[in-house]
């Protein structure tokens, strides 16, 4: 571990990230990726900091510095997991770093544990999602699922989004977590009309995409906008695409780079989530800081819509997607709670503030 005045060396390890750092290449990013980018460019325009970050192989160059941060290539997802496993080992040895940060569960954590533990350097993990931290991973995946307790149980901290997700790790393996909100750069809004209901995501069906075409079909007087990636490209997703073009008031688009993403919100009356569960979905806080109001399916992470008047959640009854759109566009009633939401943003998620509790701790780990 390198003491004294030297900088403290943090590497982010999240491999479908690239395009957030080069928004012309890349892949499908999801919230952990993009919680990941903003806290590493954020930790980078601290001199006291070196910052690296490992992503996959999409044939950019090796080495690159973009916005301060080192990021580093490693595997390709189109050759073998052995091969994957090999090129980010070496990706972690070439970072050299004293903190490793890692988030979403997958077969890279306890790799990435493994390696911090045998050449002793710190790892530490955020969770992404209700799933890993409910029992619901370890079930489906029971070997990954034990790696990944292990691997959690390697960290000095675990970082949860909010504090239901804290409370389900205690319980299922006994691990406490720190609470800290994701963060996002809060850019002046840009008021645009607002003309269209909004979902973005991707075709997971653990998001139930459908929804939303049911939704647009139930209010034919209002415009609805789909921004829905896919991973697969498979039957589901034509399926999906097809039906969406049978919606005359609903428009299909399949990929919005994210660096385009927020003139989508801006425009937006209101966003809609139609997930069964996430952590603290990262499309939230883009809503929010867009003062842009959330209407939610079933995802309200510790309440934060009742408590802070941001948006409404239907509490998994898909009759009330229908009735809580109409109440919140009745006589304008989304600008209100878009108002809500901008000041809540402000107060929980700036960058900054939360940038600035994560590098104390990696200063106190780091014993400087």
């Amino acid at each position: 571990m390198h003491r004294g005045d030297k900088k403290i060396k943090v590497c982010f390890i999240a491999p479908k990230a690239y395009e957030v750092f080069s928004p012309d290449k890349g892949d499908y990013v999801g919230g952990a990726e993009v919680d990941l980018y903003f806290l590493a460019t954020e930790v980078a325009r601290d001199s006291n900091f070196e910052v690296s970050f490992i992503v996959a192989d999409y044939g950019q160059n090796d080495i690159e510095v973009i916005e301060g941060v080192t990021v580093l290539k490693a595997l390709d997802f189109r050759r073998n997991v052995l091969n994957g496993l090999l090129r980010t080992w070496r990706a972690l040895k070439q970072a050299n770093a004293d903190i490793y940060v890692m988030k979403c569960a997958s077969a890279g954590v306890p790799l990435v544990a493994a390696f911090c533990k045998l050449h002793r350097r710190i790892f530490l993990y955020r969770l992404a999602s209700l799933l890993e931290s409910d029992g619901t991973y370890a079930r489906q995946h029971p070997i990954l699922g034990r790696l990944f307790a292990w691997s959690l149980r390697q960290a000095p901290i675990v970082f949860a989004q909010n504090a239901t997700d804290a409370e389900n790790l205690t319980r299922t393996v006994g691990i406490s977590s720190r609470v800290i909100p994701n963060g996002h750069r809060l850019q002046q809004v840009q008021q645009q009309t607002r003309d269209t209901i909004l979902w973005v995501g991707r075709d997971d069906p653990i998001k139930n995409p459908e929804r939303f075409l049911d939704l647009a079909r139930a209010v034919p007087n209002e415009h609805f906008t789909m921004v829905c990636q896919t991973l697969s490209d498979g039957q589901h997703y034509a399926n999906l695409i097809a039906e969406a073009g049978k919606i005359p008031n609903l428009r299909f688009i399949r990929h919005v780079p994210f660096n385009q993403i927020d003139a989508y919100f801006q425009r937006a009356k209101v966003f809609v989530n139609t997930s069964e569960s996430e952590g603290f979905p990262n499309t939230f806080i883009q809503a929010c800081k867009c003062s842009t109001a959330v209407l939610s399916f079933a995802v309200n992470p510790d309440g934060f819509l009742d408590a802070h008047a941001c948006g409404l959640c239907c509490n998994g009854d898909s009759s009330r997607l229908t009735y809580n759109l109409k109440v919140m566009l009745e006589n304008d009633k989304y600008m209100e709670l878009g108002a809500n939401a901008r000041r809540y943003v402000e107060e929980h998620h700036d960058i900054t503030k939360v940038a600035a509790e994560y590098k104390s701790i990696f200063v106190r780990l780091a014993g400087r």
